[in-house]
């Protein structure tokens, strides 16, 4: 398997498709992350056609066990982040 593709390496790939510095490139990955994050923030969901949906879930607070002594504890509520694949993003993977 390889190994994951991290931020520099992404940076880096959008420099090179769009015809850009890395430095500028890396402001435009930025602000992209930014708005997602924003937009998640406000209860958007962020729709990328072709690409993939990024929503929120609420989890409500619910009790688990601790496995290793068995106590019982409370897990609180959380929001959580989702991603849903586009078709084309599918397919293209496989």
């Amino acid at each position: 398997m390889d190994k994951p593709l991290n931020k520099q390496e992404l940076v880096a790939a959008v420099a090179d498709e769009a015809d850009l510095p890395k430095a500028k490139a890396s402001e435009v990955v930025d602000a992209v992350f930014g708005a997602i994050e924003n937009a998640l923030k406000n209860g958007q969901e962020v729709r990328l056609v072709g690409f993939g949906t990024f929503v929120t879930a609420h989890r409500k607070a619910t009790k688990g066990r601790n496995p290793r002594t068995g106590e019982e504890i409370d897990i609180p509520a959380s929001t959580s982040v989702r991603f849903k694949p586009g078709k084309s993003l599918k397919d293209a993977v496989g």
